[in-house]
C-alpha cells in the first residue's frame, strides 16, 4: 500500500471590510511530518487574489499556475477565471488526475474550486479546506458570532483550535488579508 500525503488546513473569513486567508505549514507523508513550515497561501495577480491549497503539493502548484493564467485572461472577474479553470481541469486528461483543492478569495468573492469541477461560494464567507478544514470552520463560525475579533484574528485563532485537534495541522500559521469592496 502506498503512503498517502496528508494534511493541511486552509481557512478564509470575511468580516468588516476584510477577507483573511490562513493556513498551517505541516506536510505529512503517512505518519511522518515531512515539513513543518510549507507556505500554502499565495497572492496572485499583483496581490489582488489570495489562494490557499490542500492536497498533493505538486498538483496544487500546477493548478495555481493555471489559475493565475485564467486570472490574466479574465482580469477583474475571478468567478469567470474559476469556471474556466474548472472546465479545463475536467476536460484535460493530465489535469483530471491532479488531487488538490483551491480556496480563492478576492475583494468580492470567496470560492472553492475542486478537481471534480465543483465551484462553491459559501453563504457566510467562511471556507475551510484540508484535513482540519471542518474544525476551523466550526471555530470561525463561533468566533464570528460571539466575538468582535477581526477577520485575520478569527482565522489565526480558528487555525490554532484546528491544530489542537487535527494531527495533520500544526501551529506554523500564515495569515494574509485583503480589503473587501462594500
Amino acid at each position: 500500500m502506498r503512503a498517502q500525503w496528508h494534511g493541511t488546513t486552509i481557512l478564509t473569513v470575511r468580516r468588516d471590510g476584510l477577507v483573511a486567508m490562513g493556513g498551517d505549514g505541516q506536510v505529512t507523508l503517512g505518519h511522518t511530518v515531512m515539513k513543518a513550515d510549507a507556505q500554502k497561501i499565495r497572492r496572485l495577480l499583483d496581490g489582488q487574489v489570495l489562494v490557499g491549497f490542500a492536497g498533493a503539493g505538486a498538483d496544487a502548484l500546477a493548478l495555481l499556475e493555471r489559475f493565475e493564467e485564467r486570472l490574466r485572461d479574465y482580469p477583474g472577474n475571478m468567478p469567470r477565471a474559476a469556471v474556466e479553470l474548472a472546465k479545463q481541469w475536467r476536460m484535460d486528461r493530465a489535469l483530471r488526475r491532479l488531487e488538490a483543492m483551491l480556496a480563492v478569495a478576492d475583494a468580492r468573492h470567496t470560492l472553492l474550486i475542486t478537481g471534480t469541477g465543483e465551484i462553491v461560494q459559501p453563504n457566510d464567507g467562511i471556507l475551510g479546506i484540508g484535513s482540519g478544514g471542518p474544525l476551523a470552520v466550526a471555530a470561525a463560525r463561533a468566533l464570528l458570532a460571539y466575538s468582535h475579533l477581526s477577520a485575520p484574528e478569527i482565522v489565526r485563532h480558528s487555525l490554532e483550535i484546528a491544530a489542537s485537534l487535527d494531527v495533520y495541522t500544526n501551529l506554523q500559521i500564515t495569515v494574509e488579508q485583503l480589503k473587501c469592496e462594500p
